[in-house]
């Protein structure tokens, strides 16, 4: 009887935790909806990640949607944007590595700025401050921050508070600023793609098999965002080498937004930011003067290459890589240049902590010999 009564208690938990979920997926949808018909910029993440955050504030400290689901839309995300990246692109990025290395390198300073200021005015102690302040690879930053002597919930809350800012803010603040430059979700290849029978039958399982094994590639590989650059990996091999074959469709793109935006909205921790109000106001006030500082840089980097201002914002922004595709590709922009600078910072920043981690370890062995 209590093993009939444990299986009745485990399906009735589980079953409940299903139906949360897939009416918290319904409301996003609806929401994410409305936002998209209402012309907000990338409405249909944006939208979802309000509902996240609102569900979170209301329950105080809500179950987060399983980790599989963030990952998945990474992936997809990560499929489109390999859809989007051409030879073209990486001779383009390629030619223009010197003032990309320098614009990320003066992004990079700026921020390491904001950790000083925030360890100087916010109480934060030094690693925390600096591990909080890093622009992108939120999750890694989090998790590493534990091992190298820093807060972890301070570092987490720190990476969230910009990641939102940056990704409330700037798709707005791009759109107004190139209102002319507004088009309809351009998804390579569909249009071109007739309807036959492989890309009936086979054009989904394809793109799904991509995405698992772009996951399972990024935890290997121990690369950042898991599944965004691992699937984008995976992509980049199916769509160079069968072109025009296979594509993303649309709403495949929308439902990836959502997930990812309602999967960073219900992570906000009204508890802890409540603890750390003071640096998180100052985090707030000094993220929005990075973003104009790197709103400069991204204008410098169009004077002196000539890209298109739109992909050069797009590409300089601290964060929010997924957010960043989505608007380069409502506004036209270079998806593939934006990509190719954002992750050149996020593998930057990785090697960087790379040798931190090598430093820390040399200076705890020391004491030994």
């Amino acid at each position: 009887m209590e093993l009939l009564a444990s299986w009745h208690q485990s399906i009735t938990s589980s079953w409940q935790n299903l139906t949360r979920i897939i009416l918290l997926l319904a409301f996003a949808a609806i929401v994410g909806f409305a936002c998209d018909w209402l012309g907000v910029p990338v409405g249909w993440l944006l939208g979802p990640l309000l509902v996240g955050i609102v569900y979170a504030c209301i329950q105080d400290n809500p179950k987060p949607l399983p980790s599989d689901f963030i990952k998945v839309g990474k992936a997809i995300i990560g499929l489109y944007s390999a859809s989007r990246f051409s030879p073209d692109t990486l001779m383009l990025a390629t030619t223009h590595a010197i003032p990309v290395i320098l614009c990320i390198l003066g992004t990079g300073a700026l921020s390491m700025f904001n950790g000083y200021l925030l360890w100087k005015w916010g109480g934060v102690n030094k690693l925390t401050s600096f591990l909080g302040s890093i622009p992108g690879s939120a999750a890694t930053l989090a998790l590493l921050s534990e091992e190298f002597g820093a807060e972890p919930i301070t570092v987490t809350v720190l990476q969230y508070i910009r990641m939102v800012i940056v990704v409330l803010t700037i798709p707005t603040t791009v759109t107004l600023l190139f209102p002319d430059n507004v088009v309809e979700p351009i998804m390579t290849a569909e249009s071109t793609v007739n309807d036959s029978m492989v890309s009936i039958f086979f054009n989904l399982p394809v793109l799904a098999g991509c995405c698992i094994l772009g996951i399972i590639l990024g935890k290997w590989l121990k690369l950042p965002t898991t599944g965004f650059l691992g699937a984008f990996l995976v992509g980049l091999l199916l769509f160079w080498n069968l072109p025009g074959l296979f594509f993303v469709p649309h709403w495949l793109w929308v439902f990836a937004l959502i997930l990812v935006g309602l999967s960073i909205g219900l992570r906000f921790n009204l508890q802890a930011v409540r603890k750390l109000w003071k640096p998180i106001l100052l985090e707030i006030i000094l993220v929005i003067v990075l973003m104009l500082s790197c709103l400069a840089i991204g204008y410098q980097f169009h004077l002196i290459t000539k890209i298109d201002l739109v992909t050069a914002i797009l590409g300089f922004t601290p964060g929010g890589i997924e957010a960043m595709i989505a608007t380069a590709n409502q506004l036209g922009g270079n998806t593939g240049m934006v990509l190719a600078i954002q992750v050149t910072r996020q593998m930057l920043i990785l090697l960087g902590l790379y040798l931190l981690g090598l430093t820390q370890n040399r200076s705890i062995k020391q004491p030994e010999t």
